[in-house]
């Protein structure tokens, strides 16, 4: 049975109306497409219908906010595709909008603002604001480093720490460091590189040199925390399902007075022996539930690059649970 609802966007603002809609309704029709229903307007009165009551629900309240938000800021195919993350499930009760902590934490950057995005994003940043040791564990594309560095970027502008230590283990995927050119500094760059890109994004090229020069920013491999405390500092350890269980303790117990620690890394995507487990998935198993230490799980439906890497995702997803399935049997 087909279901409709009409409603008028208000105030009236033609404007508004096209950063909402997109170039020849390009906005509209992916909103349609990711959740099943068909979208018609005649200015800002609007028809969503379907033959899932609760898809027409969402749908509804989706342009709603859309509408809301392009009074402030320009709509464009990314922006549509983070928030129909959110909306384009089947679990989210059509009566109510999804819950989350509302964003209190926006980054200023060369291209924007930074804010979460989706319920996930918006509990991460808020738990990174309001707990010591945080970890950030799912799939690629889902923000985990790169909101982590925006809120280290401004917990230094707010001068509430002195530096920001961004660190990853240098365990390689099948090349070992020994056949790179270059001394030890230039061996273990290209394990880091994702941490500086998102530092430029932040502060810019300059900015991040002028930083780098004065310590008040490092980068380095994981071994290089041995024997350190970390007072006043952002600590993050990206890639950690790479550490083994002993890094992960020894990184753990770095922290010091008036600092913040956030852990990020994919289960899915281990590149120790095969008989070593993962500092991560260990300190999963042993930290849940101590106090100040929170964990935020993300999901292929939080991923916030090309839609199709979400897709990449469930597929491989899918065949890892049908191996494990097998294996058992």
């Amino acid at each position: 049975m087909q279901t409709q609802r009409d409603f008028t966007l208000e105030p009236d603002d033609l404007e508004r109306l096209a950063n909402l809609s997109g170039p020849f309704d390009a906005h509209l029709r992916m909103i349609e497409l990711r959740l099943g229903v068909e979208i018609a307007n005649r200015g800002s009165v609007f028809r969503v219908s379907g033959r899932d009551g609760d898809a027409v629900a969402r749908g509804e309240r989706l342009l709603r906010e859309l509408y809301q938000d392009a009074a402030s800021e320009t709509l464009d195919e990314h922006a549509i595709h983070l928030r129909l993350g959110a909306y384009a499930r089947d679990d989210i009760p059509a009566v109510q909008a999804p819950d989350h902590v509302p964003q209190e934490i926006s980054v200023r950057v060369k291209r924007g603002n930074v804010r979460g995005r989706g319920p996930n994003q918006q509990n991460y940043l808020h738990a990174i604001a309001t707990h010591d040791i945080n970890f950030g564990v799912g799939p690629a594309g889902t923000g985990k480093t790169f909101l982590a560095v925006a809120m280290a970027v401004d917990a230094l502008n707010q001068s509430r720490v002195q530096r920001l230590i961004l660190v990853r283990p240098a365990v390689e995927a099948g090349e070992k460091l020994g056949f790179l050119p270059g001394d030890l500094t230039q061996k273990v760059d290209p394990y880091l590189r994702p941490l500086y890109d998102a530092l430029y994004e932040m502060l810019g090229v300059e900015k991040v040199a002028r930083l780098l020069e004065k310590n008040v920013i490092e980068i380095a491999p994981l071994a290089y925390m041995r024997g350190r405390t970390l007072n006043d500092a952002f600590v993050i350890l990206d890639e950690a399902q790479n550490t083994s269980i002993e890094q992960m303790k020894m990184f753990l117990t770095r922290l010091g007075f008036g600092s913040t620690a956030v852990i990020t890394g994919d289960m899915t995507q281990i590149d120790l022996p095969k008989h070593q487990k993962s500092g991560l998935k260990d300190a999963v198993d042993v930290l849940r539930g101590v106090d100040g230490v929170h964990f935020t799980f993300f999901e292929s439906r939080d991923v916030v690059r090309h839609p199709l890497v979400a897709r990449i995702v469930n597929a491989y997803e899918a065949r890892d649970a049908k191996d494990g399935q097998a294996g058992s049997a």
